[in-house]
């Protein structure tokens, strides 16, 4: 009887461990092999649409080594919850050409989502900076992001990199309940918008305990966002933490409920800003913004409203901006600014700011020309706590 019960466990043990297995899906499987030259795109699909199949829930793994991997689109839906583990480093062709779309890695439609491991995704994007003129050129060709989550939901990144991506390092777009975990980006302070994080018309974007070294916005937060949350996130070199620009084009959504804590900015060109385009094609809104607890190292324009956004001159400043800001706030926010003006909170005649509140502002600045300054115009901000230096003295606060 003792015999018959031990084999019966070890039966019920072996089963287990075949299960547990049965939900790997290891792209080496599937004929990838280790080597930078090696595409494993072909391997990574096959993977994908079996484990995509299962009704169990699956993992993909690409296991520790250096893989290439091509143009790839991950299509859902799923019929389990289903994860990509990325232990080893991928990395997309150095040249922008060989990309049709302006994605490497583009996931679409999946529900129950993990991305995770220790791996690496690198863009090898010097190439596309050199040649990026976006900026002037209207009709330039746009380089692949890193990462395209495209109506994805209750969704998790975590513990990978993206390294050196040609363009936006992540662009979320109709995502939900989609979250940003110890997250790393990393790309040089020269590379040209290589964004850390783009969201766009989604709701419940979380990211926290986040490290992001680029030459952007480390965060960018465009139309239709709703629900944001940016906690113990790590930024610098790029361009600080944005929301927008918004209004620049016609039927934008609303911005409703950004929360931007705990953060870390150093080295960046900007701090947290909310930037609008004067002449807009149509009314916009943005509200519920708020900004806390953050701390400041040699950052420029550490504090920023700005509806005159006009890179380039490519737009009418004597047009206002239509974009309706409201409901922001800038509190416990400290440190040295390597620019002299600190707070700047520029808004549109036709549309001034409103209930906007700065507490509690301790910015210091040691450079030529002076103390650190203030400048508001169209706004009349509710102040609190202390104001180093004085917000809006000397300045327009027309309402």
């Amino acid at each position: 009887m003792e015999f018959i019960i031990t084999a019966v466990s070890l039966l019920f043990l072996f089963a287990n461990v075949v299960e547990v297995h049965a939900g790997n899906f290891d792209v080496t499987k599937y004929g990838a092999k280790d080597g930078a030259n090696a595409d494993i795109s072909q391997a990574l699909m096959s993977a994908w649409k079996e484990a995509c199949q299962s009704t169990s829930p699956s993992t993909v793994v690409v296991p520790k080594g250096t893989y290439l991997l091509n143009e790839v689109i991950i299509e859902g839906p799923c019929r389990a919850p289903i994860g990509i583990r990325v232990e080893g480093t991928l990395k997309a062709p150095a040249d922008p050409s060989q990309f049709k779309g302006d994605g490497w890695l583009t996931l679409n439609h999946i529900d129950q989502f993990t991305l995770d491991g220790a791996g690496t995704f690198d863009g090898q994007g010097a190439t596309a900076w050199a040649r990026n003129d976006c900026g002037n050129n209207p009709q330039c060709h746009k380089s692949p992001m890193n990462l395209r989550f495209n109506f994805i939901t209750n969704a998790v990144v975590r513990d990978v990199t993206s390294l050196d991506s040609k363009n936006f390092h992540v662009n979320v777009l109709g995502c939900k309940n989609l979250s940003f975990q110890h997250f790393t980006v990393t790309a040089a302070e020269t590379s040209i918008n290589t964004d850390g994080i783009h969201i766009g018309r989604s709701d419940g974007i979380n990211i926290t305990d986040t490290n992001i070294k680029t030459g952007d916005d480390c965060v960018s937060i465009g139309d239709g966002s709703r629900n944001i949350n940016i906690q113990r996130v790590n930024c610098g070199p790029g361009h600080g933490i944005s929301v927008g620009s918004l209004g620049r084009y016609p039927n934008e959504e609303p911005v409703v409920g950004i929360t931007v804590r705990n953060c870390t900015l150093t080295n960046t060109m900007n701090g947290v800003r909310v930037k609008t385009w004067p002449a807009s094609p149509a009314p916009g809104t943005a509200s519920e913004m708020h900004f806390e607890d953050i701390i400041m190292t040699n950052v420029g324009n550490p504090i920023l409203i700005d509806q005159e956004y006009c890179p380039y001159n490519q737009c009418t400043l004597k047009v206002p901006s239509l974009v309706k800001i409201s409901n922001v706030s800038f509190k416990n926010i400290r440190g040295t600014s390597s620019s002299q003006l600190v707070v700047k909170l520029v808004c549109s005649k036709s549309t001034p700011c409103q209930n906007v509140e700065v507490g509690d502002i301790d910015l210091t600045y040691s450079g030529p020309g002076g103390p650190a300054t203030t400048l508001c115009s169209n706004i009349k901000p509710t102040f609190t706590g202390k104001q180093n230096p004085p917000a809006c003295v000397n300045s327009a606060q027309s309402s």
